[in-house]
């Protein structure tokens, strides 16, 4: 810090020499002159002035692959001698690109929520000693897989060129879901005089499918459609499970979240589809690999686990009506088949269910029997 009022004490001094000698320093108005019309206006729409508002003119869009790799915004003028300061690794547009990234960006910041003020904790009164050692359990892996979903987007974050500024919006408000996710469900663990349980692996699990991807669209077909396309179901079945007001609202908001996250991976692959049709096959390849996962322990419902078993305690209301737990789990996962049926259906790779390709496609075959 005094280097720097050194020396912002030395260019004062040279300052008032000049003007003491009679010479004024120079103005430099270099950035005032612009390659591109200056009166662009952007007007608020019906939901304010979204992002999908200030997309217009030479703002409007981006460009098919990027050479922006110093930090520069979509439409700023270029600064000459500027240098580097990122490695993006993700420079060609489709990528990564979605269509209603603006969309599903501006609903995220419409729809936040606070895991200590909008969830009614009052409401939770004393459960069975075995009932609350379920919950305990459920929400201590439920916090590990959170942490996944929202650590491994944020990576890609950093690796995505400026010009694709849109869906880099939507995957940061996504870390932000996640890590309201992760605390809600340790509140959850820790609000009826239990405590987290046993870990579930359920992290070290993810970390080796997803995060270790190649590429973007890899990791978004393993994390998106798979992963949290799978949690996504359980949120939407959390009714069943919640012992109170307090757990109901909380899958409530979780799974409104998780919406928002399985159709960004929903609609990059069918973005991707429609303009790198070469890829296709190639996407094929992670979703076979996904549903390696959908089918394995990393499931909660995919095999017999910590997880599943308290899910069965929760759903049949204690050890002693275990069975009862259990079909109700088995619905559950055909629910959740049938539900990834319909997301790879609607990202465009529908004819894998058809072909004998994919490695669920007996499995919901046989649920809708």
């Amino acid at each position: 810090m005094a280097v720097i009022v050194a020396v912002w004490r030395e260019e004062k001094h040279d300052e008032m020499s000049e003007a003491a000698n009679g010479t004024e320093p120079q103005l430099d108005l270099g950035w005032m002159d612009r390659t591109g019309p200056w009166d662009t206006r952007a007007e608020p729409g019906k939901y304010g002035l979204t992002i999908a508002d200030i997309s217009i003119g030479e703002y409007g869009e981006a460009p098919e692959v990027s050479d922006n790799l110093t930090g520069r915004p979509r439409g700023a003028a270029a600064r000459p001698a500027s240098y580097r300061i990122g490695a993006y690794a993700v420079r060609s547009k489709n990528e990564i690109w979605l269509d209603n990234a603006s969309f599903l960006y501006e609903e995220a910041l419409q729809r936040q929520w606070s895991s200590a003020t909008d969830v009614p904790w009052h409401t939770i009164e004393p459960l069975p000693d075995d009932v609350e050692q379920a919950e305990c359990q459920l929400a201590t892996f439920l916090t590990e897989v959170e942490f996944v979903a929202g650590d491994v987007p944020a990576r890609w974050v950093s690796l995505t060129t400026p010009d694709f500024y849109e869906p880099r919006q939507v995957l940061l408000a996504q870390v932000m879901d996640e890590s309201r996710h992760m605390d809600v469900f340790r509140k959850r663990a820790l609000a009826n005089g239990g405590g987290l349980m046993q870990a579930t692996g359920a992290t070290a699990g993810f970390v080796g499918s997803i995060d270790l991807s190649r590429d973007f669209t890899e990791m978004s077909s393993r994390l998106h459609i798979s992963g949290e396309g799978a949690v996504l179901t359980l949120f939407r079945m959390g009714e069943l499970m919640a012992q109170n007001e307090a757990e109901k609202v909380i899958y409530r908001l979780c799974a409104q979240d998780e919406a928002r996250h399985v159709a960004f991976g929903v609609m990059h692959l069918r973005y991707m589809s429609e303009t790198a049709p070469e890829r296709r096959e190639e996407i094929h390849c992670y979703l076979d690999e996904a549903e390696g996962g959908l089918i394995g322990a990393a499931n909660p419902v995919g095999q017999l686990t910590p997880t599943s078993e308290s899910m069965a305690i929760i759903l049949g209301g204690g050890k002693e009506h275990f069975d009862d737990g259990m079909n109700k789990i088995i619905a559950i996962r055909r629910r959740q088949l049938q539900e990834y049926r319909k997301r790879v259906v609607s990202a465009g790779f529908g004819e894998r269910f058809e072909n004998g390709r994919s490695r669920v496609a007996q499995l919901i075959e046989e649920a809708a029997a």
